[in-house]
């Protein structure tokens, strides 16, 4: 069996500061020697210059990165110049999605499913680009039921994505089960895992809200059961996390892509544990 990937996700600093914090939390989880790290890419690509100046100072230390790129609200030609700037600085990797538009934008843009933005990539770069899409072991919170959801990443896959990472969850059974699922829709390529550790109580309620990412009862009741008490917050979630990844890595995920939010100390005490 090959080795899993490790891979970990930042979001573009929007401030000098955050450019320096982003800086000295990638040192620390680069000695951790990821696969690569990943970029994020603003609703309707607000920060579309941030994710590109990140990266480049990521390649430029040497390190493998890979920018998402989000296509509702963008034209053909917007993404094709996106995806020429990628190329001139040799970048090979990217991370296809079809994203969410700012609030106050109306429906917009020439793609409307990430299908047609991978589909896109490939006409215009054929095999220059890893091309890695998002899988939803939970359901997208838009899609009309599970059944469709699959469907759809079946579409992704089919359009020539190489890879897939999924949205975050905490209930293994719920990435086996996708994974299945997708094999017997003849969907063969490596579904890495995403990981979010768990560092805050309130923040996590708020995202997982967001993206429809379930919280197992007893690990909400538990988390709740701390109130303020950010300590036993972190190393209850620290257990947990450590635990999925374990069941997740035994039972053949081919890798993990850890959500780091900016921050270096919770993806690196898990990925200690699991060496």
């Amino acid at each position: 069996m090959p080795q899993p990937n490790f891979s970990i996700e930042f979001f573009p600093p929007k401030t000098p500061e955050g450019v320096e914090k982003l800086r000295i939390v990638r040192a620390k989880l680069a000695v951790l020697n990821p696969t690569y790290f990943s970029v994020t890419f603003g609703a309707g690509g607000t920060t579309q210059q941030g994710t590109l100046d990140t990266v480049l100072e990521m390649r430029a230390e040497g390190f493998a990165a890979a920018p998402h790129l989000s296509c509702v609200g963008g034209s053909a030609e917007s993404i094709r110049a996106i995806l020429q700037q990628y190329k001139a600085n040799d970048i090979h990797r990217l991370v296809a999605l079809r994203g969410d538009l700012p609030s106050g934008y109306g429906a917009g843009g020439e793609f409307r499913y990430a299908s047609e933005l991978v589909e896109f990539i490939r006409k215009e770069t054929g095999d220059w680009f890893r091309i890695e899409v998002a899988a939803y072991p939970e359901m997208h919170p838009q899609a009309r039921s599970p059944q469709d959801d699959l469907k759809n990443f079946a579409r992704k896959i089919q359009a020539g994505a190489d890879a897939a990472i999924t949205q975050y969850f905490y209930n293994a059974d719920a990435y086996f089960q996708f994974v299945d699922a997708a094999n017997k829709l003849g969907v063969n390529v490596p579904i890495v895992a995403g990981i979010m550790p768990i560092t805050n109580y309130t923040q996590l309620m708020r995202f997982s809200e967001m993206c429809g990412a379930e919280i197992p009862r007893w690990v909400r009741l538990k988390l709740a059961s701390y109130g303020d008490d950010s300590a036993s917050i972190k190393a209850f979630g620290l257990d947990v996390v450590t635990q999925l990844c374990e069941r997740l890595l035994a039972g053949g995920a081919p890798g993990l892509h850890f959500y780091s939010m900016n921050q270096a100390v919770a993806t690196s005490a898990i990925w200690q544990r699991l060496l």
